[in-house]
């Protein structure tokens, strides 16, 4: 596996998305933990998360839990860096809301420390602005969470690149990583994109294979996806995730799964190279 950087931690090139093992849909707990072992056999380093994947009011933190379990119980455990959020919340009936005040990230952020047994976070990400809450006060908040050692490293999500200039002020310079939904079918972070290949910061698209409903028919509704794959004898997955990482060494997808065999393709991504003719069909599409 090809690795790339997030602050001062080297990540395998492909990370794993946690969200589909705990939401709607999700698989039994075997299944799960297959998938992430599949995930680590392969050299996956970096696994996504959050307190919000789950389904129910009263199991917030499920998917944490879930990867907590799963690591402690292979050898490779211990190499992967957990990026978890918070920020988000699910109050059971389906529905997302939100809570960016300090008071709440600061609760959550060690509420998430218990779940993953951990005594410092990984990575530790706002998870989406709040509208209520000024972003500085949210971001200020990580920011206290990474001065009192309780997260290594600090990184924003769903984030334009206003405020991804302002939190990186906010954390005097520390911030590592930005997490933006980006996928064939969207494209609207492409300025955050390019923003964060200037200033050295991470970049993480979530859904990058257009959603856990969607990923399946990415090679119908983008040919060239399809009619590359079948030249280079693929799936049109593995050319999707090939093509994100060619548009910058700060680009690390963070594919969902929630079955092994589909974790091991899109990790075989990283070896897959396009030629520049191929790219440019594909930023084109």
């Amino acid at each position: 596996m090809h690795t790339r950087r997030i602050g001062d931690v080297d990540v395998s090139a492909i990370g794993l998305g946690g969200m589909p093992m705990s939401i709607e849909g999700r698989p039994d707990e075997a299944r799960s933990l297959a998938t992430i072992h599949a995930a680590l056999d392969a050299g996956v380093t970096l696994i996504d998360t959050a307190d919000a994947y789950h389904l129910h009011a009263d199991e917030v933190g499920h998917n944490e839990t879930l990867i907590a379990k799963a690591l402690a119980s292979h050898d490779r455990g211990a190499d992967v860096l957990v990026a978890t959020k918070g920020g988000h919340l699910r109050p059971g009936d389906g529905s997302w809301t939100r809570d960016g005040s300090p008071e709440h990230i600061k609760a959550a952020c060690d509420a998430s420390l218990r779940r993953l047994g951990v005594d410092a976070i990984g990575l530790y990400q706002f998870h989406r602005p709040d509208p209520r809450v000024p972003y500085a006060e949210s971001v200020g908040a990580v920011r206290d969470l990474l001065d009192d050692g309780k997260i290594r490293m600090a990184g924003i999500s769903n984030a334009d690149p206003d405020q991804i200039k302002q939190a990186n002020e906010i954390l005097g310079g520390r911030l590592v990583s930005v997490q933006n939904q980006f996928s064939p079918a969207f494209r609207s972070s492409e300025p955050e994109l390019r923003l964060c290949d200037e200033l050295g910061i991470a970049f993480l698209p979530w859904s990058p294979l257009g959603g856990i409903a969607r990923s399946g028919e990415l090679g119908s509704v983008h040919a060239p996806f399809a009619r590359i794959a079948e030249a280079h004898g693929v799936s049109p997955q593995r050319v999707c995730l090939a093509w994100m990482l060619a548009k910058s060494p700060v680009v690390v997808p963070i594919p969902g799964a929630s079955r092994p065999e589909t974790i091991r393709d899109s990790c075989e991504a990283a070896d897959l190279v396009l030629t520049a003719e191929e790219i440019a069909e594909l930023d084109a599409t």
